[in-house]
């Protein structure tokens, strides 16, 4: 699991990041509201946890730019303040929880827990994109053609349908789907991205995966019917065979 902790004071940033790096998650720092953002543009998270009062952009400001961006992520507030204005604004502006400091790491963690696991159970079983719909719970895509796909492809075209347009890294989307399987190399990205690439192309013109293997991928809208425009990188439309589980 991936947490992004926006926080200007350098201590208590570090001190967040070893303990949840030591509790098993991937921790990104930004130390404003602005380089917040940023890293949201460009990567995918499972919880965002903000500080309020921050240099150049603050959270609250922050927290709008990210869900203006469509970004649904689970965001935890932290504040020094306590008043009940400040977290109806930041509940407003789409915040999920509100933590006041000082707090204990215990607290936080759960928190993060917590909101890990209502994401989860929040997520819908019907993704679209770009005439392209994804049924999540039957594991099949369906455009202008329906098709089956196998356990792991659905989890990666879920992955990529949360995240439109978004450059995904090999070893996040690995991380995300792959979590439950020890014995799993990264090698296995490309080799069910190049299934899902074969399955795109029978169901839709308009939708393919971009990116080269061992780097970013990401879902995007195609201007033709062949989905080279989206789809750039070494074999971007190679068949594969059928999905595996």
């Amino acid at each position: 699991m991936r947490i992004l902790i926006a926080e200007d004071e350098k201590e208590l940033a570090r001190a967040e990041a070893t303990i949840l790096k030591l509790n098993g998650y991937d921790v990104d720092v930004a130390q404003d509201g602005a380089e917040a953002v940023d890293r949201v543009k460009s990567a995918n998270y499972d919880v965002i946890v903000l500080d309020v009062m921050m240099p150049r952009v603050d959270g609250i400001e922050a927290l709008r730019q990210i869900r203006g961006m469509g970004v649904t992520t689970p965001v935890i507030m932290l504040t020094a303040k306590a008043e009940v204005d400040d977290r109806v604004t930041g509940l407003d502006a789409g915040a999920d929880d509100y933590l006041t400091k000082p707090f204990a790491m215990k607290e936080l963690l759960a928190r993060i827990r917590s909101q890990a696991r209502r994401a989860t159970s929040f997520t819908p079983t019907q993704l679209n994109f770009a005439g392209l719909t994804l049924d999540v719970s039957e594991q099949q895509i369906s455009s202008e053609n329906t098709m089956r796909l196998s356990a792991r492809e659905t989890k990666l075209l879920e992955l990529l349908m949360l995240n439109p347009g978004k450059e995904l890294s090999t070893q996040m989307i690995f991380e995300h789907v792959w979590a439950d399987d020890p014995q799993a190399t990264s090698e296995l990205v490309y080799v069910y991205v190049s299934y899902l690439r074969s399955k795109l192309a029978a169901v839709s013109g308009s939708v393919a995966i971009a990116g080269e293997r061992d780097g970013s991928y990401r879902l995007v809208q195609t201007d033709d019917a062949s989905g080279t425009s989206g789809a750039d990188g070494d074999g971007a439309l190679s068949s594969g065979k059928d999905g595996r589980s």
